[in-house]
């Protein structure tokens, strides 16, 4: 080696020491976890917010915002070189172009950095005289959340998996096919590639409808959004009911079991290895009205699939998870109903109370206890006006916008959420089929065409309250 290689890399090491150094104490960064559950709106919350924030004047319950705190926020160069970037312009663009439209879904983890300039008003002390107006970086990681609730794998056996996962068929559409593969197959018998392979295939299918029939805890999250790995064996296995006797080496069974066992390793492990143990700050965004128009059923799914998410944020409970984290632990979560410009805002508090009902519900479930939480409601972008209809002599609260698949303007009343949560929250703990009493409509709002003033972002609904319990506390 020569001398000069060997200064070269002293400089590299000191120049990377003082970077990090750098960054801790005077650039510190917030890593702010972004998932949803079920088409709930993660690419249109993170273009939004992104938006919001670099043209704050529709911020105002964001305190950072509204003091002048904040004097700049702008894109940076994203610090993990090797996950794609979000693609922030051509999301952008999808919402307030001239013909907008909502943009594609994102289907992997990606990654955005917005780097805010902040008075150092906001921080006092002697270090904020010293060293005057402060960068904060706001790392943005977007990810799935069927991959957050694939942490709750990794408690549990294939045995246990299988039972469970079954059990849960009967109570959503779309099993009849893979019930049908399952009765033709023997769990003890040797493997047949092209067996399991069926199985998986139809085990997937039936993911898929429940997902588009509105339930939110469709795990192993990778059998929806398989990207690189689809076809592996890590994705070709599916719930077997239990042998009723030991079965060998090269069954179907243990050859499920087996690979079951390596998507824990190969495919959970390694995400949360690499993404999830790094968060700060968590956003989980939840379709509560898709839910509800889906009925008591997927009401109950959401129920479990925020106690399996709390389960997750909870590492005590699994010594790997704990180990891995060293008592790095996410400080706040905010479940965010989404969506809410589908409803006058007289029922925006009605959604709200049901998404703090299902918040206690499951942290008392998931016996958690350790970040600050929260539930609201929120539109990421709003989408329609109100108005108030007269019918029959009745007046009624609804909301008009453009609709998906038309284009035509059209005006929604979607029904009156109850006053009190139970009324829909205890219905679906009992296994109710349907409402008694009520009908919750939806309809498939298009963004409307808009015309921003500057200085403002595209209008929304309780975003600068969603970024001010996330962020703002790190601001000032």
């Amino acid at each position: 080696m020569r001398i000069g290689d060997l200064a070269d890399g002293v400089t590299r090491g000191v120049e990377g020491l003082a970077a990090s150094v750098s960054e801790t104490f005077l650039e510190p960064v917030i890593r702010l976890g972004v998932t949803g559950l079920s088409r709930a709106g993660k690419t249109v919350f993170i273009t939004s917010l992104v938006a919001n924030l670099i043209e704050r004047g529709r911020m105002p319950q964001l305190r950072a915002a509204a003091s002048g705190a904040i004097s700049a926020a702008y894109l940076q160069p994203q610090p993990d070189n090797t996950v794609p970037r979000f693609d922030y312009e051509t999301h952008l663009d999808a919402l307030t172009g001239t013909n907008p439209h909502w943009p594609d879904s994102t289907r992997a983890v990606s990654e955005l950095r917005l780097s805010l300039k902040v008075r150092p008003g906001g921080f006092g002390g002697l270090l904020g005289a010293v060293t005057g107006p402060r960068t904060i970086h706001l790392d943005i990681v977007d990810y799935p959340g069927e991959w957050l609730l694939d942490l709750a794998l990794l408690d549990k056996g294939y045995a246990d998996w299988s039972r469970e996962t079954l059990d849960r068929l009967d109570q959503r559409p779309g099993a009849g096919t893979f019930r049908a593969a399952l009765a033709t197959a023997d769990p003890a018998a040797k493997l047949d590639e092209p067996t399991a392979q069926a199985l998986a295939a139809a085990f997937t299918a039936s993911l898929h409808a429940a997902r588009e029939a509105g339930f939110s805890d469709c795990t192993p999250g990778r059998f929806l959004l398989p990207g690189e790995m689809a076809g592996s064996p890590v994705l070709t296995f599916a719930p077997l009911p239990a042998p009723a006797r030991a079965t060998p080496r090269g069954s179907l069974w243990r050859e499920m079991e087996r690979r079951f066992e390596a998507y824990k390793a190969e495919v959970v492990k390694p995400f949360f290895r690499e993404h999830f143990s790094r968060i700060d700050r968590q956003v989980v965004l939840v379709d509560a009205l898709g839910a509800i128009h889906a009925g008591p059923r997927a009401v109950e799914d959401l129920r479990r699939a925020m106690t399996e998410i709390l389960g997750a944020f909870r590492p005590g409970r699994n010594a790997w998870l704990a180990s891995l984290l060293l008592g790095r632990r996410v400080e706040k979560i905010l479940f965010a109903a989404t969506k809410a410009d589908h409803l006058h805002h007289t029922q925006h508090g009605r959604l709200t109370a049901i998404m703090q009902a299902l918040m206690r519900d499951a942290r008392r479930r998931a016996d958690f206890a350790g970040a600050e939480t929260a539930a609201m409601s929120i539109a990421a972008l709003r989408a329609t006006v109100e108005e108030t209809r007269s019918q029959g002599g009745e007046s009624f609260d609804c909301v008009r916008g453009r609709l998906l698949d038309t284009g035509r303007e059209a005006a929604l009343y979607p029904g009156e959420l109850p006053e009190d949560p139970a009324v829909l929250l205890d219905p679906a703990r009992e296994g109710a089929e349907d409402w008694l009493d009520a009908e919750y409509d939806i309809m498939r709002f298009a963004p409307a065409r808009l015309t921003l003033k500057p200085g403002d972002g595209p209008p929304h609904i309780r975003l600068d309250k969603a970024a001010d319990f996330l962020f703002g506390d790190r601001l000032g």
